[in-house]
């Protein structure tokens, strides 16, 4: 996402043709009879250009007035609780790029980036350049609770939550009281809607877009927890959906715990691919021969940025590098194409706590591109993340996630590392969900793609497989890619999901894509590493050039 708000660590997180637009009379599906929805399915959509409003913090203005150029936007109204519509209403902001091709248009598109808590009301811009934005309306949302729809807040905690990757047994009550005081901090603003805030209820919302859209189905793309979202609405609604991708699936059966910890196991796996191939490049980054020298190696920085932190002379460049955000680093680096230039900033960061006091401190020119590989900006703090996690059932014995605390500090420290593996606001919640989980299953509407990357550093690869079989959905596997969301960053996935979307073509129910090449730097013992160099140049112009090659999602 060029531009676009990126955080630095991972907070706890996806045929026939469709008809072309006409006159309907739209009512609710799955039977429904309801009057009382009939009028929500019925309403007058009011389009306007979407007005692009305030950018966020770190924000460029003249980028933030680009994300929203050739969108219009619209508002519709959606019930607080479907079981009782006459409780209130909440609103659901929309989007909508028509189609670049109308004489060939094919009806709309939903899309949604994940999360839960993710806000897609700019995302058709985002696809604005792909081949899908030629037939379909590309239709992005805002679901209840996030954005420019309903907000969900939580009251900021009294204190700033601690964050350590590797915590300490004693530092384990202050994880447990953060999350206590989270749950608190969200049920003291919930407003009275954070028990309506789920997915099933946003897969409903979802159909009313549909309806008052006056179409008959929808195609869906979903990454991530967009994923879930879109098994969800196929399984609540199988005769309103056409055609459905799922990138970067989540597991269907790791809600939403499991899922967590998992970020932190692919971060170890990550570090240890990464950590492998610069192992067999000793002679240029000087880390160690094997993986167990490097490992060691980067344990012993590590604990030396944890005493006394590196810091980057940028001015709001963010907080020093410590113990915990250089194991940030060591498991954010999956990305393929970036592991030369990780492996040199890693480097840096090496040599600046191995300086005496007062010169430990990286260069202007590595703290751009740490910024832009690795910063964050300040964080919002909506609420959606925190509800919908809870819809699924969390252990409230505080010992068990001691546990897995230290099993986590020990074997899967990179990333979030152990922090994945505590306690959340939902160990402490004391509402229960109004509905049981939607069971996953798909009857009724056309075979979907489901989209994995083998090293994806947020939804764990095995969840793809898994989310294909639940479905009986086609898998496009892509091997050796540490990236989350394929669609337009990765040619072959991206070619076989347009080739599905527009045309109907099915690649198979088994396909594997390559991933983005690893940098071409020889490796030791070979004939061309006895004249090989650095690559040189602005380290952070050479970040920019990585996060140019990302797709959508990740920009």
């Amino acid at each position: 996402m060029s531009g676009r708000p990126r955080l630095a660590r991972v907070v706890g997180l996806t045929a026939g043709l469709a008809m072309a637009a006409g006159s309907l009379v739209v009512v609710p599906a799955s039977g429904a009879a309801n009057a009382a929805l009939a009028a929500y399915y019925n309403q007058k959509v009011e389009w306007a250009a979407c007005e692009a409003g305030t950018p966020p913090p770190g924000f460029p203005p003249d980028e933030w007035e680009k994300e929203w150029a050739g969108l219009d936007c619209a508002t519709i109204v959606v019930p607080m609780n479907y079981q009782k519509p006459g409780d209130g209403n909440l609103s659901v902001a929309i989007s909508r790029r028509k189609a670049a091709d109308p004489a060939h248009r094919q009806g709309v598109l939903l899309l949604n980036p994940g999360g839960p808590g993710g806000d897609g009301l700019a995302m058709p811009n985002w696809m604005k350049d792909e081949k899908i934005a030629g037939p379909f309306d590309l239709i992005g949302f805002d679901p209840r609770g996030t954005g420019r729809s309903t907000s969900l807040q939580c009251e900021l905690p009294p204190t700033e939550p601690l964050f350590e990757t590797r915590p300490t047994d004693q530092q384990f009550a202050q994880i447990e009281a953060d999350a206590k005081a989270q749950e608190e901090g969200c049920a003291a603003a919930d407003g009275g809607i954070r028990k309506y805030i789920s997915t099933a209820n946003t897969a409903r919302d979802m159909d009313i877009i549909r309806g008052v859209l006056a179409e008959k189905k929808i195609n869906f793309f979903g990454y991530s927890y967009g994923t879930y979202l879109g098994a969800v609405y196929g399984s609540l609604f199988p005769g309103r959906l056409n055609r459905s991708v799922l990138d970067s699936s989540m597991h269907p059966d790791w809600l939403y715990y499991e899922q967590a910890k998992e970020v932190s196991m692919s971060a170890r796996e990550n570090f240890d691919a990464l950590a492998e191939w610069m192992a067999q490049r000793d002679s240029i980054y000087h880390f160690g021969k094997t993986l167990a020298e490097v490992t060691a190696y980067l344990n012993e920085v590590r604990a030396k940025v944890a005493a006394h932190p590196v810091d980057w002379p940028l001015p709001g460049g963010g907080s020093p590098v410590d113990g915990p955000f250089f194991d940030i680093i060591l498991g954010g680096s999956g990305y393929r194409p970036m592991w030369d230039l990780a492996a040199e900033l890693i480097g840096l960061i090496r040599d600046a706590a191995n300086a005496p006091a007062g010169k430990r401190a990286l260069s202007k020119d590595a703290s751009k591109a740490l910024k832009v590989l690795y910063g964050k900006i300040k964080e919002t703090y909506q609420g959606v993340f925190q509800a919908v996690s809870c819809e699924a059932v969390w252990s409230k014995d505080p010992k068990g996630y001691e546990e897995q605390m230290r099993l986590f500090r020990e074997k899967y420290p990179y990333g979030p590392g152990a922090m994945q593996a505590g306690p959340t606001n939902c160990t402490y919640a004391k509402w229960k969900p109004q509905e049981k989980l939607v069971d996953l299953k798909r009857k009724g509407y056309p075979v979907g793609l489901v989209i994995g990357a083998e090293f994806d550093p947020a939804t764990q690869y095995d969840g793809s497989p898994a989310m294909a079989a639940k479905l009986d959905n086609q898998l496009i596997s892509v091997s050796d890619e540490g990236s989350h969301g394929q669609y337009g960053s990765n040619p072959c996935a991206t070619a076989k999901i347009n080739d599905y979307l527009i045309k109907g073509v099915l690649p198979g129910s088994r396909s594997v894509c390559a991933g983005a090449p690893r940098p071409d730097v020889p490796a030791d013992g070979t004939a061309a590493a006895k004249t090989a160099k650095p690559a040189g140049g602005s380290l952070a112009a050479r970040a920019a050039a990585i996060e140019a090659l990302k797709g959508p999602l990740n920009r």
